[in-house]
């Protein structure tokens, strides 16, 4: 039979991260990057991984050509990125230089890009861009539009209705087109001294 320690032992949890530094990192940085992280209660923290150095490192939009150096660490305390951040700024590291995420997330993130990378290009090969000596103008214009659908003749509807002549538009007989504002005379203007 299982000790009430050995159940407690078993249904303890931990708390997986992934933490990223962009840029270089000596010993001494961090030796005090794992040891201000203790606060956490690690279960075990990996040696740290450099990868080489990165035209645009994932997760670091603002940096260029920088090695990203890898920590995996496993904590009995949750963490946020923030937290993991002040730990790395005590030490007088910019927090900007600082990433942590779940280390699932980190390797769903991982073995998505992988995937794509595998993946054949999209682009269109040279023998599809080739038109086998077809001029566009014909092809795609508006002659090619008549030959696939042509044009539907114009439908005549009939009414129940007789049809009503046309009348004569006679909007302009006998309507007066001068203005009656130009049959006024207005009396002669004051001499206001002025030359003319």
């Amino acid at each position: 039979m299982k000790s009430l320690r050995h159940y407690l032992m078993e249904s303890v949890k931990t708390y997986c991260y992934t933490i990223k530094i962009v840029g270089d990192c000596d010993k001494n940085f961090l030796q005090l990057f794992t040891h201000n992280l203790s606060k956490f209660d690690p279960v075990k923290i990996d040696e740290p991984k450099t990868t080489p150095i990165q035209k645009n490192p994932f997760g670091f939009p603002d940096n260029q050509n920088e090695s990203v150096t890898i920590i995996k660490a496993e904590f009995k305390y949750p963490a946020t990125e923030p937290m993991i951040q002040q730990c790395a700024q005590m030490i007088g590291c910019n927090i900007n230089r600082v990433r942590a995420t779940t280390t699932d997330f980190s390797d769903s993130i991982n073995a998505e890009s992988d995937s794509y990378a595998n993946q054949p290009s999209p682009l269109l090969q040279h023998e599809q861009l080739e038109d086998n000596g077809k001029e566009a103008s014909k092809d795609y214009a508006n002659q090619y539009l008549d030959k696939v659908m042509p044009k539907i003749p114009s439908i005549e509807m009939h009414y129940d209705a007789p049809k009503t002549a046309t009348a004569p538009n006679k909007s302009k007989e006998g309507i007066n087109t001068s203005s009656p504002m130009s049959k006024i005379k207005l009396p002669a203007r004051p001499s206001t001294g002025a030359r003319k």
